[in-house]
């Protein structure tokens, strides 16, 4: 073994490729969005009831035993429902009878009106529904919601996939 100094003459060569830095903590982009977005995408901020809307949904998902997908599925359903708001009935702005963070309608049998404007309630129903779509998670999430929802304006749920999967990833551990 030989010592002596360091040869300074040769510049030492750094690797400047992207590194992926993928937290343990928190689920992978490719698990929450394995289609990618479907078109573009909109946002809106949330205040605190949005936000713990949000969380509301994840934990009743959670409660429920299903996975991030779930929820992704679920909040960006309620943003294109409610934007994360727990609506009442609407007068004439009402779609029907429609109310909730999902605009269930007690009407078609998704419950009372007491049920359907409760976070947990509604999540889990939502969440009923979407267990009995075979396949739902090899499908993009605007099919999945549609299946469920039955909205007339089925291609509106993609949108929101990216501000969903935002949320899952911020509150999924929180």
């Amino acid at each position: 073994m030989a010592a002596g100094p360091l040869n300074l003459t040769d510049t030492p060569t750094i690797d400047t490729r992207p590194v992926a830095v993928v937290q343990a903590d928190k689920p992978a982009m490719d698990k929450l969005i394995p289609h990618g977005v479907q078109g573009d995408q909109s946002r809106i901020d949330l205040d605190d009831e949005q936000t713990a809307n949000a969380k509301a949904i994840i934990a009743a998902t959670k409660k429920t035993g299903m996975d991030e997908r779930a929820a992704v599925v679920s909040i960006a359903t309620a943003l294109q429902e409610s934007k994360l708001e727990n609506l009442g009935h609407l007068g004439d702005r009402n779609d029907h009878d429609s109310q909730g963070l999902f605009q269930q309608r007690p009407s078609s049998g998704w419950g009372t009106v007491e049920q359907i404007t409760d976070p947990e309630y509604a999540t889990t129903a939502f969440l009923k529904g979407l267990k009995q779509v075979d396949g739902w998670q090899d499908m993009p999430l605007t099919k999945a919601a549609q299946t469920v929802q039955v909205s007339a304006y089925p291609d509106h749920y993609a949108q929101w996939e990216q501000q969903a999967a935002d949320l899952v990833t911020q509150h999924w551990n929180s």
